[in-house]
């Protein structure tokens, strides 16, 4: 007696059934390979908009160059006399020292305080699109002479060269040069909303 098998069905079965499983992993890797290469691009955009603002950043840093070299300019020429002993708010001068208050930030400060009185000086904005805006502030705790008493005026000392050739102790007398320390504070507005704070002090001989 002859039995015959049917064998064509369940090959048939078996190789549709694998060629199902193979199309859902390519589905999966290709959705995989997809979500990276995305994350691969963000990634990349990122880094290019970070390396752009440090860029901008520095070049905001640097352009705080020209309101330092523009104070000492007018320190200088204004430091004989009685000239610095009081405020001059059209050229962002103050004779005394004034910080932010505890928990203040510069720009806090600077926009409700400096701004306000008239103590800021803003320049032409240069080619890079930099606005340089300064104020000079004297490292004093009173609007008078910084030798006088109470002044409490922060300064450096120079030594002045003796022309005596003489070499016997107690017979040259060192003379000292004062040297005002005044504090120039510059706020640079850049492209991108970049804004950067520089310090700078300076000393003057009164």
């Amino acid at each position: 007696m002859l039995t015959r098998l049917k064998l064509g069905p369940t090959r048939g079965l078996a190789r549709t059934r694998q060629e199902g499983v193979v199309l859902m992993m390519a589905l999966i890797v290709l959705v995989a390979m997809t979500l990276a290469g995305i994350a691969l691009v963000r990634s990349v955009d990122t880094s290019n908009v970070i390396a752009g603002n440090l860029a901008f950043q520095q070049a905001a840093t640097h352009a705080a160059d020209a309101s330092t070299e523009a104070a000492a300019s007018w320190l200088q020429t204004n430091s004989a006399g009685t000239t610095l002993y009081g405020n001059i708010p059209a050229q962002g001068y103050a004779a005394v020292r004034a910080d932010p208050a505890v928990n203040q930030s510069w720009d806090s400060y600077w926009k409700t305080v400096l701004v306000p009185n008239g103590l800021v000086v803003t320049l032409p904005q240069d080619a890079a699109g930099n606005t340089v805006a300064y104020t000079i502030q004297r490292m004093c705790v009173q609007p008078i002479a910084p030798t006088a008493s109470g002044s409490g005026c922060e300064y450096s000392t120079t030594t002045a060269t003796s022309t005596s050739s003489s070499k016997t102790a107690g017979t040259v007398q060192l003379l000292y040069a004062t040297q005002v320390l005044y504090r120039v504070t510059t706020r640079i507005a850049g492209p991108r909303n970049t804004v950067s704070y520089v310090q700078t002090v300076l000393a003057v001989s009164s």
